[in-house]
């Protein structure tokens, strides 16, 4: 696609946007396409769409949008190839440039809706919600003085958000307050925080990445090097969390791959032409120095997360502890149509280092440890890629879960024994606020720890 058009590639029918619908009129495209003799079915195929939107538009029982009827026809023209291929319209296109941005013009509070009104989840701290004491729980009722009953969240979000430096009022309700709460607040630009980090235990580092947006990999960099300045050479270890990461943007997962590579393959893409196969190698520079990882993943951990889980694991830069992954292994291609919104393509499958295509089969964990006794019981299991209609199939790589290029994992006798698997009878519930109800999160780091114990002095410590 490269030269045509500006895309943006995620790891998430362009003809019919050129078309002026009816029987009698045709693009230049289609009259191209006529005089082909190979593509004669092509356009019999065509006209039969004119003629079918034709009449539903005289004939359905109240009238139509044309532009309605039009982008839903795309939309199931490109729904009806994968799960992940989809027609974005203009205002959907706008949303998806603001996610992958990950910074937007806004007042710093993630919400919901509840009875009509927007509930608020939780204020961002720094912004100008927190700052002007919004409270997870707050229910907005007003905006500008207009009711928000009759909003879809989405539209309700779009108020709320705007260009930095402008003002709004917000009305809110609060639980044992005795009457509404008005704010004036001034928009600033938002950066939701897509990487999370802290010390756990005075020497293991943990990171979460919750996406992958235009700030991950610098978020990621700046987190490392808070923690290795805060700790110094206490850190026994890092704790990549990845679990119900769903991806996002390819060359963010690139980049956070290449953060603990110092050589070698990344990820590969092999689309439908063979010369529009491309790979990515590491540049060199560990921004760990060498201390072991550990990456959690789990059902929920998606596409640009399972390229870094893959990456490191063929590597043997990190132990990969929890469940099977998501098992999305497909790349989709945002490619715009001037004026019409985007339209977001299935363009390649991406493979690992060993060669491997993980689509529909997910990266096997090195040590499997489940977060919930109840999994290992459950009757209905999590739905994963393979489960979707008309998933792609898994073709064109190496099928087993460890490739033959994939050294074997390596530790320390009787490390491995070590991490229990299961939680034990009475483990307290998981709580997101209290990490020592985080059994998997317990597991990877008493497995670092127990991998610095036995390093020798001066030995690079890793994973090999």
């Amino acid at each position: 696609m490269k030269g045509r058009v500006r895309t943006v590639t995620t790891v998430g029918a362009a003809f019919a946007a050129g078309i002026i619908l009816g029987p009698m009129v045709t693009s230049p495209m289609v009259k191209a396409w006529a005089q082909d003799g190979g593509r004669a079915e092509t356009y019999r195929l065509l006209n039969l769409f004119g003629d079918v939107f034709e009449r539903v538009r005289a004939e359905y029982v109240e009238p139509i949008n044309d532009r309605d009827a039009v982008e839903n026809a795309i939309n199931g023209m490109l729904t009806g190839l994968d799960p992940h291929s989809s027609y974005l319209n203009q205002r959907s296109y706008r949303d998806m440039q603001v996610q992958t941005r990950g910074e937007f013009g806004g007042l710093g509070i993630e919400v919901t809706q509840e009875n009509g009104y927007i509930k608020v989840i939780s204020p961002i701290d720094e912004t100008p919600a927190a700052r002007a004491g919004v409270k997870a729980g707050d229910l907005i009722t007003h905006l500008n003085g207009n009711s928000v009953q009759g909003l879809t969240l989405q539209e309700a979000v779009e108020q709320m958000r705007g260009e930095r430096g402008t003002a709004i009022k917000i009305t809110i309700r609060r639980e044992g307050a005795d009457r509404p709460i008005e704010l004036s607040l001034t928009r600033e630009v938002i950066r939701p925080q897509v990487v999370r980090f802290r010390i756990e235990g005075n020497d293991v580092a943990y990171v979460r990445l919750t996406s992958f947006n235009e700030q991950t990999d610098v978020g990621l960099r700046r987190a490392i090097q808070t923690m290795r300045g805060q700790a110094g050479n206490s850190l026994k270890g890092i704790v990549l969390d990845l679990r119900n990461n769903p991806g996002g943007l390819l060359d963010q997962a690139v980049q956070v791959s290449d953060d603990f590579l110092e050589q070698g393959e990344i990820v590969s893409t092999r689309a439908r032409r063979q010369e529009d196969a491309q790979r990515w190698n590491a540049k060199g520079g560990d921004i760990a120095g060498g201390l072991p990882v550990v990456v959690l993943i789990n059902g929920g951990s998606a596409s640009a997360s399972e390229i870094v889980a893959g990456a490191l694991q063929d590597h043997r830069r990190a132990i990969v502890l929890g469940t099977k992954s998501f098992g999305k292994g497909s790349v989709q291609t945002v490619m715009p149509i001037p004026g019409q919104g985007a339209i977001r393509l299935t363009t390649a499958r991406y493979y690992t280092p060993s060669g491997r295509s993980i689509q529909g089969t997910g990266i096997e964990p090195d040590i499997e440890v489940l977060a919930q006794r109840q999994e290992a019981t459950a009757t209905i299991p999590r739905e994963r890629e393979a489960d979707l209609r008309r998933a792609l199939r898994n073709e064109g790589g190496v099928q087993q879960p460890t490739g033959a290029s994939i050294p074997p994992l390596q530790l320390p006798a009787g490390l491995a024994e070590k991490v229990t698997r299961l939680p034990p009878e009475g483990t307290p519930a998981f709580d997101a606020t209290k990490p020592e109800t985080d059994f998997q999160l317990q597991q990877a780091m008493q497995l670092l720890r127990n991998l610095a114990a036995v390093q020798s002095p001066g030995r690079r410590a890793s994973a090999r």
